[in-house]
């Protein structure tokens, strides 16, 4: 059985059709449930968004059952996630989720299945994951790597029952074990800081408290090796974001088929993606980015 998929929304319609019209492209689609989690405005200035992104996915076809979640008051985008997420893995083994923001390739949905059939029964494994960083270094054609990751990405209720809320705890648990510069990719990605800043109340930031999670854990993410997924919302349009475009990728035209590999973490794909945060700080160092801490804390693993 295929998996649901799972799309929060808010109030940005110009990037939700796009998002739906890669989902449409996908073969699977039209053998899929798609369940649209709209939440309610925030402000003023997100009323007129909100009821444009409504009104279109009133009639949204192409999938096999489209249900549509109105939120009745804002609830934010982590615990819009986190009670979506959570809502469908009560009633399904599976879940892909996504985001208003991210964009899919046609090959999309056979790399998640397959990859959520495949590791369904092997407990190292928390989360099947579609995007992957431009990194300069050519990357194996699936890996894993530590931990759990948020754009475009599946998991099953075992694994989800994980997810540990509590970012105090968590932050606390990997300064005991001595885990912080590793959790950072030996220190080149401010991740920690990032969990920090959640339990001070200056980001609320779900996917960071996903990723520490099954980090303490010592579960794995599967990867594929050419993105399968591409952020559109670094353009400054959303409540978290800076604008940038040192997340864009080119999404792979080809699918992503998932042999028999070790279920261990990538040396090499670790080392890769530490070298290309390096090269963010250096950009960052040049006033090429504009406050590396926020950009990198809010871009990299969602808000």
């Amino acid at each position: 059985m295929l998996a649901p998929i799972a799309l929060f929304a808010h109030d940005r319609p110009t990037h939700l059709m796009r998002v739906i019209e890669s989902l449409q492209k996908n073969t699977l689609a039209r053998e899929s449930e798609l369940v649209i989690y709209s939440d309610a405005p925030k402000k003023d200035s997100s009323v007129d968004g909100v009821e444009q992104v409504r009104s279109y996915i009133a009639d949204i076809d192409g999938f096999k059952k489209v249900s549509i979640v109105k939120r009745g008051k804002n609830l934010g985008l982590a615990k819009s996630i986190i009670s979506g997420v959570t809502e469908i893995l009560e009633r399904c083994e599976q879940v892909i989720v996504l985001e208003d923001d991210l964009v899919v390739s046609p090959f999309f949905l056979d790399y998640m299945n397959e990859g959520l059939e495949k590791y369904a029964d092997r407990q190292e494994v928390a989360c099947i994951h579609g995007y992957v960083y431009p990194c300069h270094t050519p990357l194996p054609n699936h890996f894993f790597l530590r931990g759990a990751d948020c754009w475009g990405w599946g998991t099953w209720r075992e694994s989800w029952k994980i997810f540990n809320p509590d970012g105090k705890f968590l932050l606390d648990k990997l300064k005991e074990q001595g885990l912080t510069n590793a959790f950072d990719f030996d220190g080149t990605y401010p991740f920690t800081q990032m969990l920090s800043d959640q339990i001070d109340g200056k980001n609320d930031s779900w996917a960071i408290r996903w990723y520490a999670s099954a980090y303490l854990m010592n579960k794995l993410t599967l990867y594929p090796g050419k993105s399968l997924v591409s952020n559109i919302g670094n353009d400054g349009s959303g409540s978290h974001q800076e604008k940038s475009n040192y997340f864009d990728v080119n999404i792979s035209t080809l699918p992503v088929k998932i042999g028999e590999i070790a279920i261990e973490e990538s040396v090499f794909a670790k080392n890769a993606f530490a070298n290309y945060f390096l090269g963010l700080h250096k950009a960052a160092s040049k006033g090429l980015i504009y406050r590396v801490g926020k950009l990198l804390g809010m871009n990299g693993v969602g808000a």
